[in-house]
């Protein structure tokens, strides 16, 4: 009997990227499973779903509104409509189960289950749950509901982030892995490496601070990686043709080499970008987004309380932090082996899609395929005790 499962959400890559990596463990576990994903016709959705071979069903964006004002008063009847037109999917597709990631489009989905019986399972990504996913795990029962970080107030379990294999697969504690990174990149093997990133849109603060500390930073024996954001970088890429070991790149295909790459990681704290830096064990210096609901101080906090990361806040990361406080800590072999040890003792869940999969199998009633995770699946700590076992 084949799964048929509807993942709702997207928007943003912090709910598509999760989304696709549990549709790609349901796909890995059973390649007849009839998966569907529901989005809007505006998200980044419409461009990774479909390139990821998955089919995207789509109903308009609906916010809340947050004023009184003719969206208010429309609002009622648009909902309902999203609703009902969520529902019809269900029944036509004969769904068994439903499975949320937040964002716009998962409350009518939920809603739309609870009204056909459809089993619910919810991922949570952020520290702090949105509203939707309050909705959906008020809906389903504890052990439907998985989220990313310890202490997230929601009823259920911290089971990770689902992330792609090679993230989780790679492995700090091997020199060949991080000097093939690093060769990769266009690095040099054996300096110290910086990298720096905001992410897919870039971080302006980040950028104007860097560029103001690159003399320091370069004259100090470092190699930089900064990966600006498209069309973010050219005042950056400029001043670096006068500084040979500064690296601008608008960005980079495969962040899991520039993981291994970094002997220091400054970023953003989004959900996705702090669970595969504690994941992957890479010291981190965190700046929190200053807009939004505080949600990526929260995401950072764990990381920040263990001792793998430092937290700035977005205003005080200016170039006289970089030169005071981040240069001597990239140049402090000892100190970023401390937060590489406290990172790993962290033991942040690893083969979240997994799970979230098994939740979805569970609750929709029907038996898990069980199909094997081959040497290609591994996770690193898979690779390190079966290669173990293989030898011993």
């Amino acid at each position: 009997m084949s799964l048929s499962v509807l993942l709702a959400g997207g928007g943003t890559a912090g709910h598509v990227s999760p989304l696709l990596a549990i549709a790609g463990d349901v796909r890995f576990q059973d390649p007849d499973a009839r998966i569907a994903v529901l989005g809007t016709p505006e998200g980044l959705e419409t461009r990774l779903v479909p390139e990821a071979g998955f089919e995207l069903l789509t109903i308009d964006k609906v916010p809340m509104p947050r004023r009184p004002n003719g969206d208010a008063l429309r609002f009622p009847g648009r909902f309902r409509r999203a609703v009902a037109e969520v529902a019809r999917m269900l029944d036509e597709r004969s769904v068994d189960v439903v499975v949320g990631v937040g964002g716009y489009v998962s409350t009518p989905a939920y809603l739309a289950a609870r009204r056909t019986g459809t089993p619910i399972v919810v991922h949570e990504a952020n520290a702090k749950p949105g509203l939707a996913n309050r909705v959906g795990a008020a809906l389903t029962t504890e052990d439907r509901v998985g989220y990313c970080f310890a202490g997230t107030p929601l009823k259920g379990t911290q089971v990770g982030m689902p992330m792609r294999t090679e993230i989780e697969a790679l492995d700090r504690d091997e020199p060949a892995q991080r000097k093939a990174a690093r060769a990769r990149l266009g690095l040099e093997a054996d300096r110290a490496t910086l990298v720096v990133t905001g992410g897919s849109l870039g971080a302006a603060a980040l950028n104007s601070a860097m560029l103001g500390a690159m003399q320091e930073l370069t004259d100090a024996g470092l190699q930089v990686l900064h990966i600006t954001g498209a069309g973010k970088g050219e005042e950056l890429r400029t001043a670096a043709a006068a500084h040979p070991h500064y690296h601008v790149r608008d960005y980079v295909d495969g962040m899991e080499n520039a993981y291994l790459a970094a002997d220091l990681l400054v970023c953003r704290a989004g959900a996705g970008t702090v669970a595969e830096v504690s994941v992957a064990w890479v010291p981190a210096v965190y700046v929190p987004l200053a807009i939004g609901n505080g949600e990526q101080r929260l995401n950072a906090a764990g990381a920040v309380e263990a001792g793998a990361a430092l937290l700035v806040e977005n205003a005080a990361f200016t170039s006289d932090w970089v030169r005071g406080e981040l240069l001597p800590l990239i140049l402090d072999p000892e100190r970023l082996e401390r937060m590489r040890v406290a990172a790993e003792r962290m033991r942040f869940p690893t083969a979240a899609a997994r799970t979230m999969t098994a939740m979805a199998y569970r609750a929709a009633g029907v038996p898990h395929p069980g199909r094997a995770y081959g040497p290609d699946r591994w996770t690193k700590h898979e690779r390190f005790y079966r290669t173990g076992e293989e030898t011993a």
